[in-house]
């Protein structure tokens, strides 16, 4: 899954960064998602392929708090892409005639940076809470495959009303906040095409914001199902088995169903390989 993860993604940068008619603002944002994406997948699974040979597997301190970091700052990227990409598929659907004038190369780098920023933000409000835990105790065992934030926030040395108090704020400002923007975005879109009497239009609406929305489903649902249920949940298994699932399994999916159901994307991958094929002939 992981080599599945790194091939698909690179193949997605490839792609993009090859191809000049895919030298916009959606595939931009396609191209550094793929790129946040292969940071994810590499801050959890490297350790874990490593641990699963391990009897006892044991992290620094130190350790955990790099591993921590790296997946919060590439865990709000994916978030906030997620969420500027919606933002695009709005502007180039409801307003296509402005579409070049909002969506111009600044503004694209403006929502990229403002994404890191936040992921910054969003990494220092857990450092609050979580650098507590190293006075508790010499040893702490973590209910799961990775430093997960939610399982440190849960062993934080707060009581347990102010570490509720953080984590709902946290939840709702890197959760919630950006899936209202991503809901506001499709309900914007889907009483456009409703309006719409083109079919061919539709269909490729329907075809390009469908691998999103999946994706989206994906991420989110499993995403905040654990960061959420870490706290009441008393099964770590199927924390253990969501986790999984938007860690590994999602990164993993992202360059397959938007190279699949992206026609854009499938014309460019076949001009790539046959380039290749001519020039391994020659």
């Amino acid at each position: 899954m992981y080599i599945l993860a790194l091939f698909g993604n690179l193949l997605i940068i490839l792609t993009v960064s090859s191809d000049s008619h895919l030298h916009t603002p959606m595939y931009f944002f396609l191209s550094n998602l793929s790129i946040v994406d292969i940071g994810f997948i590499s801050t959890t699974v490297p350790r874990l392929i490593v641990d699963i040979q391990t009897p006892c597997p044991v992290i620094s301190y130190v350790g955990c708090l790099t591993q921590m970091s790296l997946f919060i700052i590439f865990v709000c990227m994916d978030d906030m892409l997620l969420a500027v990409m919606a933002y695009d598929r709005f502007v180039a659907i409801c307003h296509p005639l402005y579409y070049q004038v909002i969506m111009n190369p600044s503004r694209c780098y403006v929502l990229l940076l403002g994404s890191f920023i936040l992921s910054l933000v969003d990494l220092l409000m857990h450092y609050v809470a979580v650098l507590k835990f190293s006075n508790c105790e010499d040893y702490i065992e973590i209910s799961n495959f990775f430093c997960d934030p939610s399982e440190l926030l849960k062993l934080a040395c707060f009581d347990t009303f102010t570490k509720s108090i953080l984590r709902y704020c946290v939840g709702a400002l890197f959760g919630f906040l950006p899936i209202s923007g991503i809901i506001f975005s499709y309900f914007k879109i889907v009483s456009s095409i409703m309006g719409s009497s083109s079919s061919s239009g539709k269909h490729k609406t329907y075809s390009t914001c469908g691998s999103h929305l999946s994706i989206v489903c994906l991420f989110y649902g499993t995403g905040l199902g654990v960061y959420f249920s870490s706290s009441l949940s008393h099964s770590l298994r199927s924390n253990a088995v969501a986790s999984v699932m938007y860690t590994v399994v999602t990164p993993m999916l992202n360059p397959f169903i938007y190279s699949l159901r992206n026609k854009d994307i499938k014309t460019a991958l076949r001009k790539i390989l046959c380039r290749a094929f001519n020039l391994y002939s020659f």
